[in-house]
């Protein structure tokens, strides 16, 4: 596998790309990422990648317009190397919120992303928990979606939680929540939200009993904490006993954990997708051995199924 397979990292989050290729037992690809004093990427791949299946791992995270752009001109540089197959791993994928024209004259950049990079000559995309399970079919290349549901579940359980309500902070979120409730065997509850500004977000009502429970809050992805906050104290207030959440993408700012630490969540478990996922409360899970199952298994041309089971 060595000869005919590359995995390159952009600059978002190396960490991970490392742990990716020690999982397959392979070096990283050897690439100057550069800036020039204009704020313009230079990037020069600096080995032979001729003929080989190369994966650039790359989450489109904060700053989100650069390490796009960042992943795109690495694209271009692999494909003018005569890489023979493109495969952009992206464990968070940027700008899927925007998967639709909910207000007049906006674009739909979920779309447009998915445009820009199959223009620059991706052959085919792995990502995981996208917010929306329909942006799949933006793309006209093969598209393989993991779940990070494996991974979160595995803790939860290893916790011993018991008599646990999974909780959807927003409606939006409960057939995401339902999944996690059906693998964990409890009950769902949702939390009636209104959305007051970007970061601003008020817990109306809850649909459920919580009352002297344990509650899991699940959510694909947080940055200001404001939805999982609000939730957290709108279930305190009806008697929940103790508050966790789940995260499959925790991009948090400096406010976002503020929240966390000054909320009734008691612990906030997330993935590496993305190297913003730390703070207080948080607990960071490794989809490191997830990426590399699915890189090998795409590589040797197997089926990857038994990844999607978000029962698992």
């Amino acid at each position: 596998m060595n000869d005919t397979i590359k995995v390159l990292s952009g600059s978002a989050h190396p960490i991970l790309s490392k742990q990716i290729v020690d999982y397959l037992g392979i070096p990283l690809a050897a690439a100057n990422l550069e800036t020039f004093p204009d704020g313009e990427t230079a990037v020069q791949i600096k080995e032979n990648i001729r003929g080989t299946d190369v994966y650039i791992v790359q989450p489109t995270c904060p700053p989100a317009n650069q390490n796009l752009m960042e992943l795109l001109i690495m694209v271009d540089a692999v494909r003018r190397a005569s890489a023979q197959r493109i495969t952009a791993v992206l464990p968070f994928y940027g700008y899927a919120r925007q998967d639709r024209k909910d207000k007049p004259r906006v674009p739909i950049t979920a779309k447009l992303v998915a445009n820009l990079l199959v223009a620059a000559g991706v052959n085919r995309v792995l990502t995981m928990d996208l917010h929306a399970g329909q942006i799949q079919g933006f793309f006209d290349i093969p598209v393989d979606h993991l779940y990070a549901s494996p991974v979160l579940i595995k803790e939860i359980r290893e916790r011993g939680l018991d008599d646990v309500v999974v909780v959807s902070p927003d409606v939006g979120g409960i057939k995401l929540s339902h999944a996690y409730a059906k693998a964990l065997s409890a009950p769902l509850a949702i939390v009636a939200k209104n959305r007051i500004s970007a970061d601003e977000v008020e817990a109306l009502s809850i649909i459920g009993d919580v009352k002297g429970r344990n509650v899991l809050l699940m959510d694909d992805l947080t940055e200001s904490a404001g939805t999982l906050t609000a939730a957290a104290a709108l279930l305190e207030q009806h008697g929940a006993q103790r508050i966790y959440a789940g995260v499959s993408h925790a991009v948090l700012s400096d406010r976002g954990r503020e929240r966390l630490a000054n909320s009734p969540i008691i612990e906030v478990f997330a993935t590496n997708s993305v190297p913003q996922a730390y703070g207080p409360k948080v607990t960071t899970l490794s989809v490191a051995p997830l990426l590399a199952d699915a890189i090998h298994r795409i590589h040797s041309d197997e089926s990857i199924t038994s990844l999607f089971d978000i029962r698992a």
